[in-house]
C-alpha cells in the first residue's frame, strides 16, 4: 500500500484541512503484506469520532493490512468536531465530506472508481452517524455504509449528552431536530418510501459502551425497518 497524507485547501470550509488516503499497490517481497494493483480501486471512507481526528486510523488500527488484502482505497478525511453537518454556527461540514472530499480524490487520485457498487463509507461514533447519514441521504452514491459504536438516535444522544453548547453550534434548532434532516430515523423512514435504492448498513457497538448502546437496539430496529 501507498500511504499519503494529504494537506489541501477546502473552498466549502475556507480553510486549509488533512486526510490521509491509502493507495493499493502491486507489490512483490513485502514481509507480511500482499500488494494489489488495480486499474481501478474501490474506495472505503473511513470517518473518525468525535475525540479523535483522521490519524487515528493509521495510529490505532490495522487498516493498511486489512484493505491491501482486499485492494481497497481507503480516504481518512478530517471532519473536526462536526458531526459531519452544515454546521449552524461553523463550516458546511456535510458539503465537504459529501461533495468536496470525493471530488478532490477523484482529481487527485483518478484511479479510485466512482462507481456506486464500489463505494463504501464506514465510521466510529460521531463518524458512524456521519457514515449512516452519507448512505441514507445519497445512496446512489453509496452501496454500503458500517457505524462501529455510531451515534444511530442523535436527538436521545444530544438530550443525554449534556452538553448543549456544542450541539447548539452544530444544529440549526435543537427543538426540531427530530424528523429533520439531521435525524438518521427519519431519514431512513424517508427513503423507504422513496423508490431509489437502499444501501446496506451494519451497525455494530459493544455491549459496554456508555454513550450509545442503549439507543441501538431501537435505532437498529427502526433503520432495518
Amino acid at each position: 500500500m501507498a500511504f499519503l497524507q494529504v494537506d489541501f485547501f477546502s473552498n466549502v470550509l475556507g480553510k486549509s484541512m488533512s486526510m490521509n488516503v491509502l493507495l493499493p499497490q502491486t507489490t512483490a517481497g513485502q514481509i507480511g503484506m500482499e500488494g494489489k494493483g488495480a486499474e481501478s480501486y474501490p474506495v472505503l471512507y473511513l470517518l473518525h469520532g468525535r475525540s479523535d481526528d483522521h490519524t487515528t486510523w493509521m495510529r490505532r488500527t490495522c487498516i493498511e493490512r486489512y484493505a491491501a488484502e482486499k485492494g481497497l482505497a481507503v480516504v481518512m478525511p478530517n471532519g473536526d468536531l462536526s458531526f459531519y453537518t452544515n454546521m449552524a454556527h461553523g463550516g458546511d461540514y456535510f458539503t465537504y465530506i459529501s461533495e468536496e472530499i470525493p471530488a478532490l480524490c477523484h482529481d487527485f487520485f483518478p484511479r479510485i472508481s466512482q462507481k456506486r457498487e464500489q463505494t463504501f463509507v464506514a465510521g466510529l461514533s460521531m463518524g458512524g452517524y456521519g457514515a449512516f447519514k452519507l448512505a441514507l441521504r445519497l445512496p446512489e452514491r453509496f452501496c454500503f455504509a458500517a457505524a462501529l459504536s455510531g451515534v444511530l438516535d442523535i436527538c436521545a444522544f444530544v438530550q443525554r449528552d449534556g452538553r448543549a453548547s456544542i450541539f447548539n453550534h452544530i444544529f440549526e434548532n435543537m427543538q426540531t431536530l427530530r424528523g429533520s434532516e439531521e435525524d438518521l430515523l427519519a431519514v431512513a423512514g424517508r427513503l423507504a418510501e422513496s423508490g431509489k435504492p437502499r444501501p446496506k448498513l451494519y451497525a455494530w457497538c459493544g455491549t459496554e459502551d456508555p454513550l450509545v448502546y442503549q439507543d441501538h437496539p431501537g435505532a437498529c430496529a427502526e433503520l432495518k425497518g
